[in-house]
């Protein structure tokens, strides 16, 4: 299948990954800055924006239409489920990914023995079974579990509600893979294999992906650094785009 991409800007690559249920436009606050500096790949995840839904859309399938559809050695930056993508890609395909920046990723997004920054597993299962009679209710109440807690959470639950539909409705098929994946994905034994230089940006005040799990896989990963911004929440590149584009501008140009 065929992923589409957005490329824009002159420089460097850098791939961005969005999240579940949202599409490459979540990241215009910060794409006309980054595409100064960079030549950025924005894309559409299956299922999401102008990618067609892929079957069966499952974690290992999705990276290797994802990978397709990069150019070599591009530095890719992936938000919670784009980060887990990310992570998993430079696992897969070490020669392909230069660096990482992984914005709010955790390596398992559920709570489990020996590893509490996460959200109980019911949480995501209520939001599984809620898409089947209401799914842009759902996407929305998942929006404001994203915004929550934030500094700006006003701004960034408008970017987000502005953004959702702007490139029509993700398909269902994809949403309900993306929250299978969400539920069953847990890549901590992946960690320490990752040798590709990272970047871990993360809100202090994430309550979907809580800071902790940043820090596990700061600890973890061989070439890690873990940069946490005071007053932010997931979605950081909203709330604070300006020092989100510093931030990895420096650690892209380092």
């Amino acid at each position: 299948m065929s992923v589409f991409v957005e490329t824009v800007g002159m420089g460097a690559d850098i791939a961005l990954l969005h999240g579940w249920g949202m599409h490459g436009g979540v990241w215009d606050g910060v794409r006309d800055d980054l595409a100064r500096r960079f030549r950025l790949h924005l894309v559409d995840l299956p299922g999401h924006g102008a990618s067609p839904a892929l079957d069966p859309c499952e974690l290992e399938n999705l990276i290797h239409a994802v990978a397709a559809a990069l150019p070599e050695r591009a530095a890719v930056c992936g938000w919670s489920l784009g980060g887990q993508v990310a992570l998993e890609m430079a696992s897969l395909y070490p020669e392909k990914v230069s660096r990482l920046v992984l914005v709010a990723t955790t390596p398992c997004f559920t709570i489990k023995d020996e590893w509490p920054w996460a959200v109980e597993r019911d949480v995501l299962l209520e939001f599984a079974a809620a898409l089947e009679s209401d799914c842009d209710g759902t996407l929305k109440r998942f929006l404001a579990l994203q915004a929550r807690g934030d500094d700006a959470v006003k701004t960034v639950l408008k970017r987000l509600r502005d953004n959702l539909f702007a490139k029509g409705r993700p398909s269902a098929e994809a949403l309900r893979a993306g929250l299978g994946i969400l539920l069953g994905t847990d890549l901590r034994d992946r960690a320490a294999a990752v040798k590709t230089p990272a970047l871990l940006l993360h809100g202090e005040r994430d309550m979907l992906t809580p800071v902790g799990a940043a820090r596990w896989l700061a600890e973890r990963m061989p070439d890690a650094r873990l940069n946490v911004l005071p007053g932010a929440a997931h979605a950081p590149f909203l709330s604070h785009p300006g020092k989100f584009t510093e931030i990895v501008t420096g650690f892209l140009h380092d």
